[in-house]
Order: C-alpha cells, then sequence, then structure tokens
C-alpha cells in the first residue's frame, strides 16, 4: 500500500514540509488534498485522524502519524538508507541536530508565523494588514536569523513566505552564513519542484 500524505496542495506549513522530506527520500506517496479553506480538516472522518483537526497526516500503511515535524522524523528514519541523509547516525551528530531543531520550533518558527499571519494571511483574506505589527515582528525576526548557521529543512514550513515580506535585501543584510544558508536550502531541486508545481502524488 502506497503511503497517503492528506494535506493541502501546495508547497508551504507543515504539509509541504512532509513532501520535501518524501521528495528527499525519494518515497512514492500519494497526495489525499484537504480543503482546509472550506474547513474539511475538521470533517469527522479526519478528526478520526488527528483529533486537532488539522494538516498534515500520513497513513503509511496503517499506520496513522499527525504533525509535522513527528512525520518527518519518522519518514527520515524509515528510509535512513535511501536518499538524501536527514538525520546524523552519529550520536554527537544527532544531538547537535535536535539542538538545531529545537531553536528553530522554539525561536525561528513563532516569529515565522507572526508574520505570515501579519501578511501573507491577511492580504489572502482581503484583511487590512497593520503595518506597525508587521514592522516589528519583522525586526524580531531579523534577530532570531542571525543566531542561524545550520541548514535545516524545518525552516521550510513557513519561511518563504514569510520571510518574502522582508524584501529582496531582507535575507541578503543577515550577514554571510545565514546567506549561505537560505540559499543552500531554497535551492534544492526538491524544493524549487515543490514551491513551483505544488504538491503532488508521485510514483502511484
Amino acid at each position: 500500500m502506497v503511503l497517503k500524505l492528506y494535506g493541502v496542495s501546495y508547497a508551504s506549513g507543515g504539509t509541504g514540509l512532509v513532501a520535501m522530506v518524501l521528495a528527499e527520500k525519494q518515497v512514492p506517496f500519494e497526495l489525499v488534498p484537504i480543503d482546509i479553506d472550506n474547513g474539511e480538516q475538521k470533517r469527522p472522518d479526519h478528526v478520526a485522524k488527528n483529533p486537532f483537526g488539522q494538516v498534515p497526516v500520513i497513513d503509511d500503511d496503517g499506520f496513522v502519524l499527525y504533525e509535522g515535524r513527528a512525520i518527518c522524523r519518522y519518514l527520515a528514519e524509515k528510509y535512513a538508507d535511501q536518499g538524501a541523509p536527514l538525520i546524523p547516525g552519529n550520536l554527537r551528530d544527532k544531538a547537535l541536530f535536535e539542538q538545531a531543531a529545537s531553536v528553530e520550533y522554539s525561536n525561528f518558527f513563532p516569529q515565522v508565523v507572526k508574520v505570515a499571519m501579519e501578511s501573507v494571511i491577511k492580504k489572502d483574506q482581503g484583511l487590512p494588514v497593520d503595518e506597525t505589527v508587521l514592522g516589528e515582528e519583522l525586526v524580531k525576526l531579523s534577530a532570531v536569523l542571525d543566531e542561524f548557521t545550520l541548514a535545516d529543512l524545518f525552516h521550510l514550513c513557513f519561511a518563504p513566505s514569510g520571510i518574502r515580506q522582508g524584501g529582496p535585501d531582507f535575507i541578503a543584510g543577515r550577514g554571510p552564513n545565514v546567506t549561505r544558508w537560505w540559499s543552500e536550502i531554497t535551492s534544492r531541486p526538491t524544493w524549487v519542484k515543490l514551491w513551483e508545481e505544488g504538491i503532488k502524488s508521485i510514483g502511484v
């Protein structure tokens, strides 16, 4: 049975993150589109898979798992011997990976979400953007970005849409390590393809 990915069809949020890991690991999967704009994620059949009524969710031959980062870790461990090595095997290197992942989730992710909520999501919904709030959140995000030097796929969850609001010089002004980091993760062929074409079933 081919793995099923329940989520949105565009490369953003947790679904985009899981789709990139699947692509990096060359794992066939079937996308089961969930129309979150119309609340399909809150329907009883989906809530039975994720009690919080959210996406993404995977069904791997009867094993149902939700929460994007947990799914990514599961896939990276299950398919450790194929595709790109996403989680180090060495104990100390793995500890550093978990450290970076924790920093991303605790410090980077909350700021990116705030920027995306105030700019991208409000614009999509036709709501006025509070430029003062947006400016304040971009300053906070700028300070957080200066702390990162490692390429970490978890940063791709909301970063492309959130950081874009800072203008073309936003990343360039963060310093050489951040510029290199951003260029490396956003130029990977798997991400470019997902960003340009959206998420589609592969190998089925």
